[in-house]
């Protein structure tokens, strides 16, 4: 075996480092029985090392290139040009060049090649790196092929390979590059099979595009492919495209463009046997690599390989007798998980994320404890797929009446795509019928359903009675708890800590839901009262976002505006200005309180912390860094408030918000005592409205209340960590995020555990972070979407869901990460999505745009108390909207305009 070429019968998946992703996968496709692959060899990584490191400039290049980032381009082309240029200009070793002779002598030096290239970071599970280096077709000679191979190594250095990896993280160093030679088929006909559909992600559904000719008219978009979907062995569609032309090979090497008779530009380029036939193929690769693939072959109906018989020959008719070739086959990178299925049923999976407010990547120990809280409300099963928690709600759509129910109850208020895409999927007769049937309780555990019809009938009972203190008692009850639960917990260890948890977790649930569900009730349900009645007395719409505004007993809201009681202490010393910009967690208060004002600072914090230091964004995860475990995440949004707010904000704020409640409320008053019957009416409505203020903010708290168990058990858990890395059996105390809640209670107990389990999960993590998690999906993988009703909206408007009313105009800010917040007055807030850790920001922007919500989400409860308008629910708001553009948000009719 020579150090510098590899036949494709001497490759397999364990030479990837050697003949990178393409040449590792040929090797693998030329093993399958049945499958036929061009033959070919491949020109190694180490004969790419050995040229480079001949090649002047190469290191110093490479170097500079590494300290760039994906936004420079200018600088990323001009040094890659640079390198390109060096490599290609060093010659190749002679015993490189004795090598490929050899292999090109025993294959037929006068053939025709592809010269591809083949990276080591190329066709990966976890990275396609499609189309980032170079492939040239038809290369004949050996002088010839030599040249393209040094311009394969040259193309690892493209510019938008380059971007590509500084994109994905990708170290230039080590990512090397190995050549394909591989003998051209000159095909009748050639294209792209997927095992996957690309569009709806449909794993039993096999997309095959098809193209006379050479298929690079089809991947360089000169032509619109023929498409056959195809489902176990049946055609279930075809589109037929016109194909004006096709890419032919040349005697002298290379290829030309030629067009195509009328006749063959709008015939079938497959017949329906050869479709099938594809299909079986595409399955056997599949199996084989135990994935859905990406697959590139060619068709040829058994014509001459010589290049020189190619410009003459026409296009044959439809033909059966063609012999398929495989020349690549890569694993599709883009396909979101899908959960496994043990009882051979169709299911339907909806993301609980989305309802949530959190569809980022959750760590398994979050994963897996959560669900211990959800399962004692709902009796769907939870299941995981790409690092997110999704609800199986197949018997609920299986069932005529549950569906109904389940669809159009509350899934509206809490995301409408959500809503919409079940309701498209129960058009699907035929497939809801696939579906498993059992016992549903509509989302519901049987213990729950009856707490909620408990729950409305005690609501009834507060609304009658509408104590405003009631609230008050119900949390300091829970305030109690939670004192006592922090000393309860103390000296809790190993597995005994662990069922610890899980008795207080039963007992928090009937602290927080069961006793108090009722008082929540009574406040949810008067707001939908009040606006049915007052459209329908008064004609008034959207009355309901005036009268929440400044409620009581809101804690998400009182969040926000108690941070600019914060900042109004921090803005009077100097000097704690200045170390914010350098502060460091591990020694923030300690080093804080050596300040002048410092002592007074950290007192406020301390206060504020000590209320609401267990939230975070994307809180439901208890990995998540908490505020009380990080402080500085709070300065980004302590700094904002000193900018745009003068001292003394809050209660301006608050107050302002009240007034212009009970105004409306007056107004509403005086307007239904003119109506007949307009007396019983009026009081009616007031105490309807006293209910909703004394009640509605409450809401909030359970999350809230939730929180603050899940830091304690945390803080107890993390001590746990520290033993572990002690003992050495995990490396770094958040390894145990990597653990669901059962594995790291067994490890705790054994002492022992397979690190490889930490590092395939960290890998893991890595990938799933890049995923977009649909909102429902089917066990097929298939994705299911929703889409809006137009209506009257302008058509060049973004559309979504109308949660606070009002119109406004500013300057978009585009902001993923919360810590990167950075708000001018007057800046409307643009993201992916936001919890009750966002609030703070919110007292600081002008209106609100999400990709994610409905009506009862966090983010347009708080915009409605704030007084902002709000769209959520706009898909890819954060990719459409640039920053810093000018924006009309209609948080009434639910649109946005982008208007520069």
């Amino acid at each position: 075996m020579n150090a510098y070429v590899l036949s494709f019968q001497e490759i397999d998946k364990t030479k990837l480092a050697v003949v990178g992703g393409k040449g590792a996968n040929l090797g693998e496709l030329s093993r399958i029985e049945g499958i036929t692959v061009p033959e070919g060899f491949c020109v190694t990584t180490e004969a790419y090392k050995r040229t480079i490191e001949q090649a002047p400039e190469f290191n110093a290049l490479l170097e500079q290139l590494s300290l760039l980032n994906p936004e420079d381009r200018e600088r990323v082309s001009e040094i890659s040009g640079k390198i390109r240029s060096a490599i290609e200009e060093t010659p190749i070793a002679k015993e490189i060049e004795e090598a490929v002779t050899r292999h090109l002598t025993a294959l037929g030096d006068q053939n025709a090649y592809a010269v591809r290239s083949s990276a080591t970071a190329e066709d990966l599970p976890t990275a396609s790196f499609a189309g980032q280096q170079d492939t040239y077709l038809n290369i004949i000679g050996r002088e010839a092929i030599l040249k393209h191979i040094s311009k394969c190594w040259a193309s690892l250095f493209t510019d938008r390979a380059v971007i590509y990896r500084l994109q994905n993280n990708f170290d230039h160093n080590k990512v090397h590059l190995a050549v394909v030679i591989q003998k051209m088929v000159f095909p009748d006909a050639a294209g792209i099979m997927f095992t996957a559909d690309p569009v709806t992600s449909n794993r039993e559904v096999v997309s095959i595009d098809a193209s006379f000719g050479l298929g690079e008219a089809l991947v360089s978009g000169l032509v619109d492919a023929d498409i056959y979907k195809v489902r176990e062995g049946n055609i279930v569609s075809k589109k037929i495209s016109a194909k004006k032309l096709a890419i032919y090979g040349l005697k002298e090497g290379g290829t030309k463009e030629v067009q195509l008779g009328p006749d063959k530009q709008n015939a079938q380029t497959l017949t329906d046997a050869q479709i099938l036939e594809m299909e079986k193929t595409g399955r056997k690769i599949e199996a084989y690599f135990g994935r859905p693939q990406d697959i590139e072959w060619c068709m040829s109906w058994g014509h001459s390989s010589d290049p020189r018989d190619w410009p003459q020959r026409e296009v044959h008719p439809l033909s059966s007798k063609g012999k398929f070739y495989i020349v690549q086959s890569r694993p599709i990178t883009t396909l979101y998980p899908v959960p496994e299925v043990k009882d051979g049923k169709n299911h339907v999976y909806m993301s609980l994320g989305h309802q949530q407010m959190m569809t980022d990547v959750v760590k398994p120990l979050g994963l897996s404890f959560f669900p211990i809280w959800l399962k004692k409300i709902t009796s769907d099963p939870m299941v995981e797929a790409g690092g997110r928690m999704y609800m199986d709600v197949s018997y609920e759509l299986a069932s005529p009446i549950a569906s109904k129910i389940f669809v159009k109850s509350g899934l509206g208020s809490v995301d409408t795509l959500i809503q919409k895409a079940l309701t498209n999927i129960l058009k699907r007769k035929d497939y809801i019928k696939t579906l498993p049937r059992g016992k549903t309780t509509m989302g519901l555990s049987g213990g729950s359903m009856g707490q909620l019809i408990s729950g409305f009938m005690q609501a009834r009972k507060i609304e009658r009675e509408n104590d405003a203190h009631l609230l008050h008692k119900i949390i300091n009850k829970h305030d109690a708890h939670v004192r006592d639960l922090e000393q309860r917990i103390d000296g809790k260890t190993g597995a005994g800590l662990f069922d610890f948890i899980l008795r207080d977790m039963d007992e928090a649930f009937k602290t927080i839901v069961v006793d108090n569900s009722a008082a929540a009730i009574a406040g949810v349900l008067a707001p939908g009262w009040l606006k049915k009645h007052m459209e329908k007395w008064l004609n008034e719409k959207d009355v309901v976002d005036v009268l929440t505004q400044s409620l009581s007993n809101n804690v998400t809201a009182e969040m926000g505006l108690e941070l600019l009681d914060v900042a109004d202490v921090v803005r009077q010393y100097p000097a704690v200005l200045e170390y914010f910009q350098y502060a460091s967690d591990a020694t923030f208060f300690e080093e804080l309180e050596k300040l002048d004002g410092g002592k007074t600072v950290s007192d406020s914090m301390r206060d504020y912390l000590s209320k609401f230091g267990v939230r975070c964004p994307g809180e439901i995860d208890i990995t998540r860094t908490r505020w009380a475990e990080k402080p500085t995440m709070l300065i980004p949004l302590i700094i904002n408030n000193i900018k745009n707010f003068e001292p003394g904000s809050h209660q301006i704020i608050f107050e302002q918000k009240r007034l212009e409640a009970e105004r409306k409320e007056q107004e509403l008053v005086e307007k239904l005592q003119k109506l007949p019957g307009g007396k019983q009416k009026a009081e009616k409505t007031k105490k309807k409205i006293s209910v909703m203020r004394n009640f509605v903010g409450f809401r909030e708290y359970p999350k809230y209340a939730m929180m603050q168990h899940f830091y304690v058990y945390k803080q107890a858990i993390k001590k746990e960590a520290a033993l572990l890395v002690q003992t050495g059996v995990i490396q770094e105390p958040e390894d145990i995020y990597y653990l669901t809640f059962e594995e790291l209670r067994e490890v705790i107990r054994t002492n022992q555990l397979d690190y490889s389990i930490i590092t395939k999960r960290k890998a893991d993590y890595e990938v799933y972070e890049k995923l977009t998690p649909p909102r429902v999906m089917t066990s097929d993988g298939e994705i299911i979407t929703g889409e809006y009703d137009t209506g009257d909206i302008p058509k060049s408007a973004l559309i979504g869901v109308a949660v606070s009313s009002g119109v406004i105009e500013g300057q978009a800010r585009i902001v993923l990460n919360l810590e990167d917040a950075h708000i001018e007055e007057g800046d409307i807030l643009v993201t992916a999505f936001t919890d009750p850790s966002w609030t703070p920001l919110f007292v600081s922007i002008k209106g609100l745009v999400t990709e994610v919500g409905g009506m009862m989400t966090h983010g347009a409860v708080v915009a409605r108390e704030y007084g902002i308008p709000a769209v959520v629910s706009v898909e890819n708001a954060t990719k459409l909207i640039k920053d810093g553009q000018k924006i009309r948000v209609n948080g009434t009719k639910g649109y946005v305009e982008i208007l520069e």
